[in-house]
């Protein structure tokens, strides 16, 4: 095993994330007093997102758990699909969240309070340093998985927020305009925003059973088509089931006297090798509709071929 497969092993994983999750809270906690002490909106705001981040980083632990139960019962796929809820879940507390923000700095910004620019500005470059370093440790699992990019995303999304703060609490510092916490905090909550719709598409994608980013499945069927001995391929659908594991279904015609798991066995090669398409399902039959023995026996024999489910 490589070093890079033992990084990304489901373990140390958690273990990063697990390691983000210790730095979040204990920052979190010291912000929260410290946003209460300098009456700052854009501290408590952010600490409030840190509580998300905090749940985030817990529900991707047990979330990364879960993905690893093999398939059983009911559960023909496994639990691949866990990785994808957790991803939408932070999705939309991300935007339900910007919202709320949102509402709160408007309210401000007509009935401003009074803020200590001071201690805003040190616990916001405090905050800078405590999300680069979470940030590093999350981001050493495997970012392949919406899980994961879902927990990032909040991490990178509070980093935006205390660079917004620090100039916020410079500009109250500076100039006594109170405001600026609060056009900071409005400035976070549409980074949230953003950040929290494209996490609920992409998680979106994988429910919908949508072709992986990447893929079209139309060049991939004219690629299929021109294999050698195929006449035609139709009915195919190409979906992700989980985080790296992509699925393919299509009927396939093959032209005679080709042998039909010949072909069937060049064309899961193809996907394998190419695109990365492990987990394939193809129903051959010979294209002529005359030779209705022929078209029998390939059907009968392994009219549907399977390769092995991969996780």
């Amino acid at each position: 095993m490589s070093s890079h497969d033992h990084q990304h092993s489901p373990g140390a994983d958690r273990r990063w994330l697990g390691a983000a999750l210790l730095v979040i809270v204990a920052f979190m906690v010291g912000e929260v007093i410290a946003g209460l002490l300098a009456h700052s909106l854009a501290l408590l705001t952010d600490a409030a997102h840190m509580l998300t981040d905090a749940g985030a980083l817990a529900v991707a632990i047990i979330a990364s758990r879960i993905v690893q139960r093999p398939a059983r019962g009911a559960f023909t796929y496994g639990f691949a699909r866990v990785d994808a809820l957790s991803g939408q879940a932070s999705g939309i507390t991300l935007m339900l969240l910007a919202v709320w923000f949102a509402i709160e700095g408007v309210r401000r910004l007509f009935a401003p309070v009074g803020v200590h620019g001071g201690a805003v500005t040190v616990v916001a470059l405090i905050g800078v340093a405590v999300n680069v370093i979470a940030t590093m440790f999350a981001g050493r699992a495997d970012r392949g998985s919406l899980n994961v990019r879902g927990v990032i995303a909040h991490l990178i999304t509070d980093l935006w927020a205390f660079a917004a703060t620090v100039v916020a609490g410079l500009v109250v510092l500076t100039t006594g305009w109170t405001r600026a916490d609060s056009i900071a905090s409005l400035v976070v909550a549409a980074v949230m925003a953003w950040t929290g719709w494209r996490l609920v598409h992409a998680s979106g994608r994988v429910f919908l059973e949508a072709a992986p980013f990447g893929v079209d499945p139309v060049e991939l069927g004219e690629e299929l088509a021109q294999t050698d001995g195929v006449a035609e391929v139709h009915d195919l659908h190409v979906w992700e089931i989980g985080p790296g594991t992509v699925a393919l279904s299509a009927h396939v015609l093959v032209r005679p006297p080709r042998d039909c798991h010949e072909v069937a066995a060049a064309l899961r090669t193809a996907l394998r090798e190419r695109h990365g398409i492990g987990h394939v399902t193809l129903q051959t039959d010979h294209a002529d509709a005359a030779d209705q023995h022929g078209a029998a026996d390939c059907a009968d024999a392994h009219g549907v071929v399977h390769t092995p489910h991969t996780r």
